[in-house]
């Protein structure tokens, strides 16, 4: 066993698609999707005439690891989704994406300049046994929460 993707469900896929690439390293995988038929209503119990659209990035790995074996982020647009609030870091369910990065300051500055937006500061800790922690919390360009984590 071994996981495989997450999948977020996107406004406009390729605009957050050109968002991820460039800020995070990740790599848009080929062949587009564009999918419909009673095996997507019904796998995951949506209505009828159910369609999306999108693609999936490979995430940034170790250098060693068999990028085939990586998982990816899977942005999919349906064509009439259903809205919510943004998130906040403290609701139940699903949180955020975090990246490792070298430079949580820079890595900030070019997630706002791509389009995203702050959540909250840079902040530094140490976590004992484990190291000093420099981390942030941001936004996506649709609302997303992403963490910004360097450790030494």
């Amino acid at each position: 066993m071994r996981y495989v993707h997450t999948n977020l469900v996107a406004r406009d896929w390729r605009a957050l698609a050109d968002f991820y690439v460039p800020v995070f390293g990740c790599e848009l995988l080929l062949p587009e999707r564009d999918l419909r038929g009673a095996w997507l209503e019904d796998s995951a119990g949506l209505a009828a005439g159910a369609r999306l659209r999108g693609a999936h990035l490979r995430l940034p790995g170790p250098p060693e690891a068999d990028p085939q074996t990586w998982p990816t982020l899977e942005l999919f647009q349906y064509d009439d989704p259903v809205e919510q609030t943004d998130p906040v870091a403290d609701r139940l369910g699903f949180g955020h994406l975090a990246f490792r990065v070298e430079d949580v300051p820079g890595t900030l500055a070019a997630l706002l300049r791509a389009g995203g937006g702050e959540l909250g500061r840079v902040a530094h800790t140490t976590i004992p046994g484990v190291g000093e922690l420099t981390v942030v919390y941001a936004r996506d360009p649709e609302g997303n929460i992403l963490e910004l984590q360097s450790w030494a």
